[in-house]
């Protein structure tokens, strides 16, 4: 396996990063647990989660399934960077969610029962908070770093300049502020490439790509309806409205004689801001699957081909749209 470090930080992670959202809803608590032990095993070392994943609102029930792994063995844990996030509802209550103080601090403690551990190393917000000033929300997150319960704080799906502002302000108070910001990022989804991109690469933040695949739709997807085999009604439509580019993009996988998903997943490592793309497996199969990605190279050629069958916003701002 090999290993990077997690943007301008010290701490190295693996180049995949073992999603664990389907644990729970599309994946029973046996199953997660063997794709946690294979992980382990293969040297997989980034394991990230959330607090509202198990999407039965205040339970944590994907964090709890963790927790449960994690207490079967007291090695696991210092074997593992362990990133989870805060933002989501979990209660009905008026502060229950959000990037308040109150909030921070309560839905750590409660994350931190349920995954049966003293301190989250990545801990991240999950969206931003625009009715939160920044002075309350590092305040908070400082104060958790001191305790010792937080290591890291990373960022998902932030606009560039949320990421500018905060680390901007993280510096007038001393503090490391942003390490990582994870965003939606796939060849069919490509956006953060006018300014998400650039401000991470100018302010050291590791990228972690969420959505791979794109939902499904960059795993081969014509191929699999050929087969009879149902995705949802959302990766349906979409493979209808964007065929002819899927066609191409196939059918180029197959002239490198590679599977849509491993290509995908190659292509996103390509790039020098990306850390580690989550792979979120259902299965055993899927996760075993998505290793071979780590062994594709590119060529310029091919990279270009790509960009011409799923091509960009033109590359980044202002002159993506303006000279």
């Amino acid at each position: 396996m090999e290993y990077v470090k997690l943007g301008r930080t010290g701490l190295k992670v693996s180049r995949l990063c073992l999603g664990t959202m389907n644990f729970g809803p599309q994946t029973n608590e046996a199953d997660s647990f063997a794709i946690m032990d294979k992980a382990l095993e293969l040297g997989i070392n980034f394991f990230d989660t959330a607090n509202v994943y198990g999407w039965k609102t205040g339970e944590g029930v994907t964090e709890q399934i963790v927790g449960r792994w994690l207490a079967q063995d007291g090695r696991r844990r210092e074997r593992i960077v362990l990133a989870t996030k805060v933002y989501g509802s979990m209660g009905d209550g008026p502060n229950e969610r959000g990037l308040s103080a109150y909030h921070i601090r309560r839905a750590c403690e409660e994350s931190l029962q349920r995954l049966r551990t003293g301190h989250i190393d990545l801990y991240q917000m999950h969206h931003i908070d625009r009715d939160t000033p920044w002075e309350e929300i590092w305040q908070a997150m400082e104060q958790l770093v001191r305790e010792g319960k937080v290591l890291y704080v990373g960022s998902s799906n932030f606009a560039g300049w949320h990421i500018a502002q905060a680390n901007c302000l993280a510096a007038q108070r001393h503090f490391m502020g942003l390490v990582s910001e994870q965003s939606l990022y796939n060849l069919n989804a490509r956006t953060i490439e006018l300014e998400v991109i650039p401000v991470c690469a100018a302010f050291g933040i590791g990228l972690i790509p969420w959505s791979p695949l794109g939902g499904g739709l960059l795993g081969g997807i014509l191929q699999e309806i050929t087969e009879g085999r149902r995705a949802g009604d959302r990766v349906q439509k979409a493979a209808a409205t964007q065929r002819p580019q899927l066609e191409a993009y196939e059918s180029f996988c197959r002239e490198l004689g590679e599977q849509p998903a491993d290509v995908a997943v190659a292509w996103l490592l390509h790039n020098p801001v990306v850390t580690a793309p989550i792979v979120g497996p259902r299965t055993m199969e899927q996760f075993t699957g998505s290793l071979r990605a780590l062994e594709i190279k590119l060529s310029p050629d091919a990279l270009t081909k790509l960009d011409k069958i799923w091509p960009g916003p033109g590359g980044q701002a202002p002159e993506a749209y303006a000279w």
